[in-house]
Formats: C-alpha cells, sequence, structure tokens
C-alpha cells in the first residue's frame, strides 16, 4: 500500500472527524468488511477528500448543501462537524442551510438547521454568540 496515501487519509480523516464521537461510516464498513472498509476510506478521504483543488472548507460547505437537499441528516452531522473543524463558521454553514431552501425546499432547511443546531450544542457552541459572525 502507498505509505503516502495511508498518511493522508489518516491526516484528513482526523481533520475532518477527529472529534466526532458517534459511529462514523468507516466504522460501519469495517464490520462487515475489513478490506473494503479500508479501500473506501483511502479512496473517498486519501482521494477526493484530500484533493487540494479547492480549500477543504469550500468542499465542506459543498457537502453540506448536498446532503442537506437529499435530506441525509445522519451524514449530513457527521459533516457539518467537519465543516466546522476545517474553519467554516456556524453562520456560514447556516447560510448554506438556508440557500437550499430554494431548491430543496423549507422543511428540509428546518430539519437541517436542527442538525447543525444540535452540532453546536455538542460543541458548547450555542447559542450563537457574536464571535460567530
Amino acid at each position: 500500500m502507498d505509505e503516502d496515501l495511508k498518511s493522508k487519509t489518516e491526516r484528513t480523516a482526523k481533520l475532518y472527524f477527529g472529534d466526532y464521537t458517534e459511529e462514523r461510516p468507516f466504522d460501519l464498513w469495517r464490520s462487515f468488511d475489513k478490506g473494503l472498509a479500508r479501500d473506501f476510506s483511502l479512496f473517498i478521504t486519501g482521494q477526493v477528500y484530500a484533493r487540494e483543488k479547492i480549500p477543504h472548507p469550500t468542499r465542506q460547505l459543498v457537502t453540506v448543501a448536498a446532503l442537506t437537499v437529499l435530506g441525509r441528516t445522519e451524514e449530513l452531522k457527521l459533516h457539518i462537524y467537519a465543516a466546522l473543524n476545517v474553519g467554516c463558521n456556524p453562520r456560514e454553514v447556516a447560510e448554506v442551510i438556508f440557500q437550499c431552501g430554494i431548491y430543496g425546499g423549507m422543511p428540509i432547511v428546518n430539519q437541517a438547521l436542527k442538525v447543525l443546531r444540535e452540532v453546536l450544542q455538542e460543541k458548547g457552541r450555542w447559542p450563537l454568540g457574536e464571535q460567530e459572525e
């Protein structure tokens, strides 16, 4: 295995998901097939998420938007953590979610904002203060 890819995968996973305490997709995959879980992780985290074509904050805001419109709240929670971990501020994340209302409808916005609030509560950053601007 390419050690550079393995270390890049580990660094990116730690950057994005280091403080996420719930079950991660990798953990679920690994419980069924360790080799395939490794391959998925190396590709998704080590090759896609670690690409430097766009900055990590931009990549995570795009991911938040996509998961919001799709209504994938469990995965959305994981990526809101990642967005905050790579430097997005909560109001930026909320703005991306609000923008999704045009394409996905307001019920999807409300659902996603609840996930954002839950993450902020878990991280001790709720209610939003002026520092979150």
